[in-house]
């Protein structure tokens, strides 16, 4: 391990690449763009395709391409983009995946300098996907290491949402010297990647599933943590993502 000084999109990439991942497809748009930048710029040999996509549906679909052969795949765009790849997106949602897809898409609360303020935690929702939501450049950098690892042990894509202070925020990351390997990516042919109605309404009772199975292994995540005592709380407070770290300034400044 080594210890470098990064944005937050640099660290989701250097995470992506320390996870294996093989394909890269995106669309430009803050506050994502760095993220593919970052990964081109640390891809020797080209050993990962790297492509700015035409928009995002197709990016999410180069991606799935990838995806359903088993290679691992990431896909970057800004919260307005997943209106774009909504069509693929919920499709995955039920045809599912073979290899890892992670789906980053870059909220702008604020905004900043985004046409909205949407919130990717309700997309997930409505897709019924799961989503990791980081509070700090170095949270980005694991969380993007499983949110494949749950893609390719679920079979289904997932999402990461960080915002604009994360993905334009610094902070020293630790990062992995070695990267996971590349898997090859083979296309068998299966009739789980032609979505009938049928189909649909069988996996839909497995998303159900998942769901339930879901909570239970997100309650025990790592990420998931409780600070202070039992004994000395009058009432807790419950936040994810940058909204931890906007808490954790205010306790501090009234403490002080």
């Amino acid at each position: 391990m080594s210890k470098k000084f990064l944005m937050g999109n640099e660290a989701i990439a250097l995470g992506a690449l320390a996870a294996g991942v093989s394909l890269a497809a995106g669309y430009p748009g803050t506050p994502s763009t760095e993220i593919l930048e970052t990964l081109a710029k640390n891809n020797p040999g080209n050993e990962v395709w790297v492509e700015w996509s035409v928009n995002e549906k197709a990016a999410l679909e180069v991606a799935a391409g990838a995806a359903f052969c088993g290679a691992r795949a990431l896909v970057t765009m800004k919260q307005v983009g997943l209106n774009v790849a909504a069509d693929p997106m919920m499709s995955l949602a039920y045809v599912g995946v073979k290899g890892g897809l992670v789906v980053v898409a870059a909220d702008d609360p604020g905004p900043i300098s985004s046409q909205t303020e949407q919130d990717t935690r309700n997309f997930a929702q409505f897709a019924k996907v799961p989503v990791f939501d980081p509070s700090s450049p170095e949270e980005a950098y694991l969380m993007v290491q499983a949110a494949f690892a749950l893609s390719e042990e679920r079979g289904c894509p997932v999402l990461l949402r960080p915002t604009t202070r994360v993905c334009h925020g610094c902070a020293v990351v630790e990062v992995s010297e070695t990267r996971a390997p590349r898997k090859r990516a083979v296309f068998h042919r299966d009739s789980r990647w032609v979505i009938f109605p049928r189909l649909s309404y069988n996996n839909h009772l497995k998303i159900e599933k998942r769901r339930r199975e879901l909570s239970q292994a997100f309650s025990a995540s790592p990420f998931n943590q409780i600070e202070g005592t039992a004994e000395r709380a009058a009432f807790g407070i419950a936040c994810g993502g940058v909204s931890y770290a906007y808490v954790k300034e205010a306790l501090e400044l009234a403490e002080g």
